[in-house]
C-alpha cells in the first residue's frame, strides 16, 4: 500500500487539498462528507433498496462511495449466519476472491467478531498496534499496511447484529475519522431493513429450505420399513404405500414377479399396522394339494374326512386378532376362491365339515406375480374375489428397475454370510459389482441372494472377485465362445478383473497401473482395448470448490 504523502494543492483522497487544510479551510468537504457530495449518495442507495429492491446494486454503490470519496483502500461489507454463527465477507474493495473467501469469523473472533458480539462500533487507531486484529483475509502484507487504521460499524435491525461495515485507511487526523466512522454508521441504519429481508430470503429461507429436506428424509427413513433394503425412487413409492395403508386393517394385494420381497412388505404392513403384537400368519397357496387348501385355511371338524381324528383349526383362525399373508393367490382353486370371498366380505366362514359360523378379526393381505386380471378374463379366477382383494394394490418394481439398490443389497448380503460362515470379507470389486448391476436378475432379490451367498462361500480373500460369481453373469465379451465354462474363460475373467482393479487404484493412470501389474505400458495398452476399457472412466473428478 502506498503511504499518504501531503503536498500543497494535490488532493489527498479526502476531497480537500492539502493547502487547503493547511489555510484553515477544512471542513466537512474535506472528509468526502459534505451535502453536495453524501446527498446523492443516499438518494441513489434509496432508489435501489425501495424502488429497485436491489440489495447488491446498494452495496455496490457505497463501496464504489467509501472507495472514490473517502479514499478507503480496503472495504468490506460482511453478514452473519446465526444459523452456523459464521461472519463472512458478501461485498469488497481491494480484496481478492481467495482473500474474501478467507475472510471468515464467528462470534467474538478478530474486531469483527467483537463488533458482532457487542454491536458496537470499534475503530483501530494503528493495526500494526492492535494484537485483536487477525488478518484473516492475509491481505495485509508491509509495514504500510500495519500504519492503517481500521474501523468496524455493526448493522443492526432492533436488537439482531446483521453483519457489519469496515474499512482500512490511514489517518493523520481523528477528525477524519470520527467523520468517516458517522457515514459508515449512517449507512448502517440505511442498509438494516434491507439486509433483514436479504438475509430472510436468501440465507435463512436456503437454510429453511435445506433442513426442510433433511427433515423429510428423516421422516422418510422413519417410516421406511427397517426390514427392506434399497433407496431406489420405485421402492420410495411402494414406502409412501406401504406407510399409507400399514395403521388400517384394509385388504392389501401385493404384487410383482417372483423374489421381489412381497413378503417382506406384508411383514412391514403387519408391523407398521394396528395390531404389530398380534399374531402373523403366512400360507403358500401353491404349496398344498388342492384337496388340502380349504382344511388348512379354514380348518376341519373331527370326522370331516378321513383321517380326521380331531378338530383343528385353521390359518384364519391362527390369524385371529392380527394378520394372513396369502402368498401365490392366483393358485387358489375356484372352490376354495368362494369360501375366502366371504371371509373377506363378512370375516366369517365354517370349518370343513362344520355347521357353526366362526368369526374372526383379521387383517388380510394377498400376494401374486400371476396377471389376476387376465385370469378373470380367462374365468380361472373370480372376478368378485378380484375386485374385493385388489382394494389397495402394490406393485413392487423388480430388482432390475431399483438402480443402485443392487450395490445395498449386494453389500448386504455379503457381510450377513460372511459373518455366518465365519470369514472376513470387506469388500466387492469393482469388476465383480458392475458384473452384478448388468445383469438382469430375472429372479430378482432372491437369486441376487443366492449368488452372493455362494460368491462368499468361493471366496478366498477380503473381496469378492468377478471369478467368484456365476459365469453366467459374465460380459459377453469374457466368454469363450467355443468353451463357455472353459479355462480360457475363467483365465480372461481374472485378466479383466486385475486391469480394471489396477486402473480404478491408479485413478486411470495407465502408466502406473501398468508397472503394479508387471507390463509394459505398451501391452498395458493392448489388453486394454481388448477388454474395450478406457482410462477415462476410473479418473475421479475432484471438488475444489470454496466453502
Amino acid at each position: 500500500m502506498e503511504t499518504e504523502t501531503h503536498f500543497p494543492g494535490v488532493q489527498d483522497g479526502t476531497g480537500l487539498s492539502c493547502a487547503e487544510k493547511q489555510s484553515g479551510k477544512a471542513g466537512e468537504c474535506s472528509t468526502g462528507t459534505c451535502r453536495g457530495r453524501i446527498v446523492p449518495l443516499l438518494r441513489r442507495m434509496n432508489e435501489l433498496l425501495s424502488e429497485r429492491d436491489d440489495f447488491s446494486g446498494a452495496l455496490d454503490c457505497l463501496l464504489a462511495y467509501m472507495r472514490n470519496d473517502m479514499g478507503i483502500r480496503r472495504g468490506m461489507v460482511s453478514l452473519y449466519d446465526r444459523e452456523s454463527g459464521r461472519i463472512f465477507v458478501h461485498r469488497s474493495i481491494g480484496l481478492t476472491p481467495a482473500e474474501e473467501d478467507r475472510g471468515v469469523y464467528l462470534m467474538g473472533e478478530g474486531i469483527t467478531g467483537k463488533v458482532v458480539e457487542t454491536a458496537r462500533p470499534i475503530v483501530v487507531s494503528r493495526i500494526g498496534d492492535e494484537p485483536t486484529f487477525l488478518n484473516r483475509t492475509e491481505s495485509l502484507s508491509g509495514k504500510q499496511d500495519l500504519d492503517c487504521s481500521f474501523m468496524c460499524v455493526p448493522i443492526v435491525r432492533g436488537s439482531k447484529v446483521l453483519g457489519t461495515i469496515s474499512a482500512e485507511r490511514r489517518y493523520d487526523d481523528k477528525w477524519f475519522v470520527d467523520k468517516h466512522l458517522d457515514v459508515l454508521v449512517v449507512m448502517s441504519y440505511i442498509l438494516a431493513h434491507a439486509l433483514e429481508l436479504y438475509l430472510i430470503e436468501n440465507v435463512d429461507k436456503v437454510q429453511w429450505e435445506n433442513r426442510t429436506r433433511q427433515l423429510i428424509s428423516r421422516i422418510k427413513e422413519q417410516f421406511k420399513p427397517p426390514n427392506i433394503i434399497g433407496n431406489s425412487a420405485p421402492m420410495r413409492e411402494v414406502y409412501a404405500l406401504i406407510r399409507k395403508v400399514a395403521p388400517t386393517r384394509t385388504t392389501a394385494l401385493l404384487l410383482g414377479e417372483s423374489g421381489v420381497g412381497k413378503e417382506m412388505i406384508a411383514d412391514a404392513l403387519h408391523y407398521g399396522g394396528p395390531t404389530p403384537e398380534g399374531p402373523l400368519v403366512k400360507f403358500n397357496c401353491a404349496a398344498m394339494p388342492e384337496n388340502l387348501v380349504e382344511s388348512e385355511l379354514f380348518g376341519h371338524e373331527k370326522g370331516a374326512f378321513t383321517g380326521a381324528t380331531q378338530s383343528r383349526k385353521g390359518k384364519f383362525e391362527e390369524a385371529d386378532g392380527g394378520t394372513i399373508f396369502l402368498d401365490e393367490i392366483g393358485e387358489l382353486a375356484l372352490g376354495a376362491q368362494a369360501k375366502l370371498l366371504r371371509v373377506l366380505q363378512d370375516r366369517q366362514f365354517e370349518r370343513v365339515g362344520g355347521n357353526s359360523s366362526i368369526t374372526v378379526s383379521i387383517r388380510i393381505i394377498a400376494a401374486t406375480n400371476r396377471d389376476l386380471a387376465e385370469m378373470v378374463a380367462e374365468g380361472t379366477f373370480r372376478q368378485d374375489l378380484y375386485y374385493r382383494l385388489n382394494v389397495f394394490p402394490i406393485m413392487v418394481p423388480p430388482l432390475r428397475e431399483r438402480g443402485n439398490d443392487i450395490v445395498t443389497l449386494a453389500e448386504h448380503f455379503v457381510a450377513r454370510y460372511a459373518v455366518e460362515t465365519e470369514k472376513r470379507i470387506t469388500s466387492i470389486s469393482t469388476s465383480a459389482l458392475n458384473m452384478l448391476t448388468r445383469h438382469d436378475w430375472p429372479g430378482n432379490v432372491r437369486e441376487l441372494e443366492n449368488v452372493l451367498h455362494r460368491a462368499v462361500i468361493l471366496a478366498d480373500d477380503e473381496t469378492i472377485h468377478s471369478h467368484d460369481l456365476p459365469l453366467s453373469l459374465q460380459s459377453p465379451q469374457l466368454a469363450d465362445s467355443g468353451m463357455p465354462n472353459g479355462l480360457e474363460a475363467r483365465l480372461r475373467s481374472i485378466e479383466y478383473e486385475m486391469i480394471v482393479e489396477a486402473l480404478r487404484q491408479h485413478r486411470g493412470n495407465t502408466t502406473e497401473a501398468a508397472q503394479a501389474l508387471g507390463l509394459t505400458r505398451r501391452t498395458m495398452g493392448l489388453r486394454m482395448k481388448r477388454f474395450n476399457l478406457n482410462y477415462k472412466s476410473f479418473r475421479q473428478v475432484v471438488d475444489k470448490r470454496a466453502l
